[in-house]
């Protein structure tokens, strides 16, 4: 029981900071100090955190606090996609759709609409998962309308072959 109780408190005092600073980078960001909302969010986006990832991805993608990058967008974006998350997969998506900050690649775009939906449905329940799930689905149909047969089985493949990052 000590061993459980110490292994908690150890994962909760590694986790918290994290936490903290996201949680700070959010409400620097929604008063507007972009530049308080990166510092906060960088360190954890290096270590990996998929949400500070994709709130980078966002700063870049509009310019907010730093000049407007959309190849920089898209790394941001793919670091998140790539661990899962399901907007970082939506918008990266959008990226390649329009080859914004990327190639053009209807394949590529396919197959992170699909991921995005498939994302989505950990959120079954939530109004606005459910109406993302439906955007993504929708984008995903867009874009196969454009693609050959041979282009919509290798994203789906593709999509089927993903695993996420640690």
């Amino acid at each position: 029981m000590r061993f459980a109780a110490l292994t908690l408190a150890v994962a909760l005092g590694l986790a918290f900071p994290a936490w903290a600073g996201f949680r700070e980078g959010l409400e620097a960001y929604y008063a507007l100090d972009y530049e308080t909302a990166l510092k906060e969010w960088a360190p954890a986006a290096e270590a990996g955190d998929r949400r500070a990832q994709y709130q980078i991805g966002v700063l870049f993608y509009r310019g907010d606090g730093v000049p407007q990058d959309y190849g920089e967008a898209a790394k941001w974006f793919r670091r998140a996609a790539e661990r899962g998350d399901a907007d970082a997969q939506f918008n990266l998506g959008l990226l390649y759709a329009d080859g914004t900050g990327v190639p053009k690649d209807f394949v590529r775009a396919h197959m992170w609409f699909n991921l995005s939906a498939a994302s989505y449905e950990a959120y079954k329940g939530e109004d606005w998962a459910i109406e993302n799930r439906g955007w993504a689905a929708r984008n995903r149909d867009w874009v196969a309308a454009q693609m050959s047969t041979a282009e919509i089985a290798k994203a789906e493949r593709l999509a089927r072959q993903w695993r996420p990052k640690p």
